[in-house]
């Protein structure tokens, strides 16, 4: 006999104070619940019905709200569902949570559990469940575009429809294995390679696309550079139009990476302030700025773009060491244009080179303006195919092509059939059709309680 699963309900909306609190119940116990709590009667499905709820057993009035009825499978979780809606007052919500642990049947939710029972009645699969993930913590309209996609399916009906395919090539294939004396069609061989081919030419692309979609994920990451005391950390708070960082005209003073999340034109940016880098036996270096500066090549190594800040009021040949951190990925940045304009910009012919004042704020318009440009060059989603948004979708993706390729050189059929079943099962694991046990207490992780 089959164990009736538990019924579980949560504060679906932020804790605090607020104008609304919402309440999902979810389980076989939902409408149950909902009954006890209201007037006896269930509401329509799907209709909002105002009702003065009240404490199991005393009938001591909790609150008056709006209730909704969600009979499964036609719910967020697949199950019966139920949401209250009442005023947000701590009072009313502890009431409420209080009133609803006591029903027999109920028990609190944990983190991410109505998205997993969603995932378990297949309402959502693993990529759309990172989608709403990424929704929820969208905070730019990039971000948001992406995340909305995805929690759509589109990334998804990408995927299935490259699995659909390919189980149709490896049953051709498993059919040419098995029955080599039976009249298969002509050409099979040849047909299987073409169709191989194409998926490999379609699929390539998303790993060729420079980690766009993980970036606009995580934001751009954009690290200032130069040398002690010619105003990064001023730069920073002008940019932040607040006190981010600790400004001093003493060298050194900042240590460690302070970090700016910025939304530019609709993409997010994380602007890190490090370190001034001089050389390690200048005079008052100690431990700590070195262990600062070290920790600034290693931002600047690995970041998207860099800031370059040089000194207006210095000759550019005294900079040299800064001038030396210029690449192909960074913006040159004369800083203090209010005390001096900026030197010659011979060396930089090939690099946008901006000149600012972070004490009054001229130039930073451009600045800005650059950076945005940047940010939308990198990550901006012209063409409207889905992205790889995740490491372990780009991962599932080359193990993927890897296979298909095997298979297109493989020496016997029953080699290729191999690769491709090795295919199936990587595609597979970014919807979640095979494989995907090890990944799911991960992925719900990221959620609160109540989703």
């Amino acid at each position: 006999m089959t164990e009736r699963p538990d019924t579980i309900f949560a504060l679906s909306t932020p804790p605090g104070r607020g104008g609304i609190a919402v309440f999902r119940i979810s389980g076989p116990a939902a409408g149950e619940a909902l009954a006890v709590l209201s007037d006896g009667q269930l509401p329509p499905p799907r209709q909002a019905r105002l009702v003065e709820l009240r404490r199991p057993g005393d009938r001591t009035p909790i609150d008056r709200g709006l209730v909704l009825w969600f009979p499964g499978p036609a719910s967020f979780t697949g199950e019966d569902l139920a949401e209250l809606q009442l005023h947000g007052g701590r009072a009313v919500v502890a009431a409420a949570a209080g009133a609803l642990a006591v029903l027999p049947g109920l028990r609190v939710a944990e983190p991410g559990e109505f998205t997993r029972r969603a995932f378990d009645n297949q309402k959502l699969d693993l990529a759309e469940v990172e989608g709403l993930a990424d929704l929820i913590n969208a905070e730019t309209e990039a971000q948001r575009r992406v995340a909305l996609g995805q929690l759509g399916g589109g990334l998804s009906r990408v995927v299935e429809d490259w699995r659909r395919r390919l189980v149709e090539i490896a049953a051709r294939l498993e059919a040419w294995i098995d029955f080599p004396e039976e009249d298969l069609p002509a050409g099979l061989e040849a047909a299987i390679a073409r169709d191989l081919a194409e998926l490999c030419t379609e699929m390539e692309p998303y790993l060729t696309a420079d980690r766009r979609g993980e970036r606009l994920r995580d934001g751009l990451a954009v690290t200032i550079l130069g040398a002690p005391n010619v105003g990064k950390s001023s730069l920073l708070n002008a940019i932040a139009r607040r006190d981010v960082a600790i400004v001093s005209d003493r060298a050194g003073t900042t240590r460690d990476v302070i970090e700016l999340h910025l939304d530019l034109g609709g993409y997010p940016l994380t602007l890190a302030d490090t370190a001034g880098l001089r050389a390690v036996e200048a005079e008052g270096s100690d431990e700590v700025e070195v262990e600062g500066m070290a920790r600034a090549r290693g931002r600047a190594e690995t970041g998207d773009l860099r800031l370059v800040v040089f000194d207006a009021t210095l000759d550019l040949a005294a900079q040299k060491e800064t001038a030396d951190l210029v690449t192909a990925k960074s913006l040159v940045v004369f800083n203090k244009l209010d005390l001096a304009p900026p030197p010659e910009r011979s060396g930089f012919a090939a690099t946008a080179v901006f000149a600012v004042s972070a004490k009054t704020g001229d130039g930073l318009g451009a600045l800005l303006d650059a950076l945005a440009e940047r940010a939308e060059a990198l990550l901006g989603l012209a063409g409207g195919a889905p992205l790889l948004t995740r490491l372990r979708h780009r991962e599932a993706l080359v193990v993927c092509v890897a296979a298909l390729r095997r298979a297109e050189q493989a020496a016997l059929p029953e080699l290729r059939a191999e690769d491709l079943r090795l295919a199936l099962r990587a595609l597979g694991r970014i919807t979640g059709r095979v494989g995907v046990e090890e990944l799911l207490d991960v992925v719900f992780r990221e959620f609160c309680i109540g989703k």
